[in-house]
């Protein structure tokens, strides 16, 4: 009988005194409930920590549906592949047009994104934009760069408009950065396992990797479905050191061919 925008704002009610307090939610037999109850209510008792708000907004958008993003009509197809999969395909689009009025031409298919976690504090402070809801556009601003142009434009006006650059937010430049050369070299992924830095490399199964690892030198090692290079010593080694790889791995002679030939007809 309940939205679940209501549900959360009946919780969100509940306990604000100085004792604490309990919200109970009665339904009926769960087989009697449709589908849309069911995933209300699975929401809801999923989504029960601290800043849960957004994530409920969103499940409630994929629920109930929603129109076309561009146009007039309340109906569209958000709700068929979810409002995630909508956006990147949206952004995939907006991203070809831009490239024909440039004169450029990019794969027609939606890439994988790209798995960046690294052992870095990468955030921006309140102490240096104060203002919550402008932190959230920079933060919206900065997850759709894509060129290293655009992310050194955007550290220029960081520090044109709020002073120097500290460090979480140079580091969260930096990863960046480290994206796009990803991006740019065909890795999905560059993470922290078992003390070294993993950088997946799906090429890795069509090339041959006796001759890359001696191609990119002792410092790093190749395995079958891996690239792996120790993050030892201080944070700015490993960082150029991981810069110096994601550059010299595209000039690999058996990258371009392995590139081209990974790439599967949708």
């Amino acid at each position: 009988r309940l939205g679940l925008a209501q549900l959360h704002q009946l919780r969100g009610r509940v306990g604000r005194g100085v004792n604490r307090a309990y919200a109970y939610f009665f339904h009926a037999p769960w087989r009697t409930l449709t589908t849309d109850a069911q995933a209300r209510l699975e929401t809801i008792a999923e989504e029960s920590h601290l800043g849960a708000g957004y994530e409920i907004a969103m499940r409630d958008l994929e629920i109930r549906g929603a129109g076309d993003l561009l146009g007039a009509r309340q109906s569209g197809h958000i709700a068929a592949i979810g409002f995630d999969l909508y956006t990147r395909l949206l952004a995939n689009a907006v991203k070809r047009k831009k490239a024909e009025r440039r004169g450029e031409t990019v794969p027609p298919e939606l890439g994988e994104s790209i798995l960046i976690d690294l052992p870095l504090a990468t955030y921006v402070p309140p102490d240096y934009v104060p203002d919550a809801a402008l932190r959230l556009r920079l933060y919206r601003r900065m997850a759709g760069l894509e060129r290293m142009t655009e992310i050194d434009e955007m550290a220029a006006e960081l520090a044109d408009r709020f002073g120097p650059i500290p460090d979480p937010v140079d580091n969260l430049l930096y990863q960046l950065r480290i994206k796009a050369l990803a991006a740019q070299a065909g890795a999905v992924g560059v993470t922290v396992e078992n003390e070294q830095i993993r950088l997946r490399w799906p090429q890795l199964e069509q090339i041959d990797r006796f001759r890359l690892q001696r191609f990119l030198g002792a410092e790093v090692r190749v395995s079958r479905s891996a690239i792996w290079m120790s993050w030892k010593g201080g944070t700015k080694d490993w960082q150029v050191r991981l810069v110096q790889l994601l550059e010299k791995l595209p000039t690999f002679p058996d990258a371009a061919q392995a590139v081209n030939s990974d790439v599967v007809p949708a």
